[in-house]
């Protein structure tokens, strides 16, 4: 008579404590927050830099909802779009409401 388990049996669970298991022995169940909550941000502009290695060029890209769509190649291009993705972020009218404020 051989003492190891038979794979075609389920494993006997114990009463040990611990995680709970769910999905399959030794993956841990967790509670997680619930990631639909809405709290009103969206996302309003976008900045991708691609600096992919040594020799390549590097790039830039700055778009945002309010029409702003930039692109630049080069290592300078691409900071200036950067120091003006981040200005364009104080300015843009989507993010900042015109309300109130003197024309």
């Amino acid at each position: 008579m051989t003492t190891r388990p038979n794979p075609a049996k389920p494993a006997p669970i114990s009463d040990s404590g611990g995680a709970l298991r769910v999905v399959a022995e030794g993956v841990p169940s967790a509670v997680r927050p619930d990631l639909l909550l809405d709290d009103g941000r969206r996302p309003v502009a976008w900045l991708h830099i691609a600096a992919p290695g040594r020799g390549i060029t590097p790039s830039a890209h700055s778009w945002c909802q309010c029409g702003r769509d930039l692109f630049a190649a080069g290592q300078a291009r691409a900071l200036a779009l950067i120091t003006d993705h981040a200005q364009h972020r104080t300015s843009c009218p989507l993010r900042n409401s015109q309300e109130g404020k003197a024309a």
